[in-house]
């Protein structure tokens, strides 16, 4: 059986959140940051992370592209 990098990934991901949330609860702070860095922080990672999938992946938009997606599936 071999597990998949993905379910590791998330599963680690998980951990991660729960610590932190159990962290947070108890008043101690994770990131010696402020608010205001924090959601500096948080809205840079989701713009590159974005901008990475939407560069990586195929996006067809027009109807030969998106044929030309549905016959090399069929392939």
């Amino acid at each position: 059986m071999k597990i998949e990098v993905g379910t590791i990934i998330r599963t680690v991901l998980l951990v991660v959140a729960l610590v932190n949330q159990v962290l947070t609860l108890t008043g101690h702070s994770v990131l010696p940051v402020s608010d205001e860095q924090l959601t500096e922080l948080i809205s840079t990672i989701f713009t590159v992370v974005t901008a990475l999938i939407a560069w990586w992946k195929n996006n067809s938009f027009t109807s030969k592209a998106i044929k030309a997606d549905e016959y090399k599936k069929s392939l």
